[in-house]
């Protein structure tokens, strides 16, 4: 059963994270009460079914087919592949630490970008409200994932740049890029 954790309903709808569940198909519980985020892991499971985060990077989506789903890895080239390749390597160096890691996105289908945290790390949403509650430091930034669209013309763009020989040129893309997911 895929959660995802907020303030708002109509802010975890229009959420950059549940791109691809909406497209597959797969519905996910809104969860808007504070509590939530505390009773979802003590629960850990509804019968047999166990809860998973759709904002963690362990929701594969990539398991999950869909019937009439083309195969989007299908339509990149291995030049396209291979600047995507590069792409990342460019992120990751000039994001350094401010993320765990820079990976391509099953998830995203509409966005550029987005955060994820990563297996077994807290949501972001919990870390937002221990903070405002002071039983975490606010200076204290949990690196997270940052997933890129390989399909969304501005990673496309990026890529070909990155492709190209650009990578001293991505460095404020990729802040950039980090600010926005």
């Amino acid at each position: 059963i895929y959660t995802i954790s907020g303030e708002e309903v109509d802010a975890l709808k229009r959420s950059p994270q549940l791109e691809g569940f909406k497209a597959k198909g797969i519905e996910v519980l809104l969860l808007t009460d504070p509590v939530d985020e505390f009773w979802i892991p003590a629960v850990g499971r509804y019968k047999e079914t166990p809860f998973k985060s759709a904002a963690s990077a362990g929701a594969d989506l990539a398991k999950i087919a869909i019937p009439d789903e083309s195969d989007r890895k299908a339509e990149e080239t291995p030049e396209q592949q291979a600047q995507i390749e590069t792409l990342i390597a460019a992120l990751k160096e000039a994001l350094g630490e401010r993320v765990k890691d820079v990976r391509p996105s099953e998830r995203l289908t509409e966005s550029a970008v987005c955060l994820v945290a990563a297996e077994g790390e807290m949501d972001m949403y919990l870390e937002r409200l221990l903070k405002s509650h002071r039983q975490m430091d606010p200076g204290d930034v949990m690196p997270r994932i940052l997933e890129i669209n390989p399909r969304h013309s501005l990673i496309r763009r990026l890529a070909s740049i990155a492709g190209n020989g650009g990578k001293e040129a991505l460095a404020d893309a990729a802040h950039l890029l980090l600010d926005q997911a």
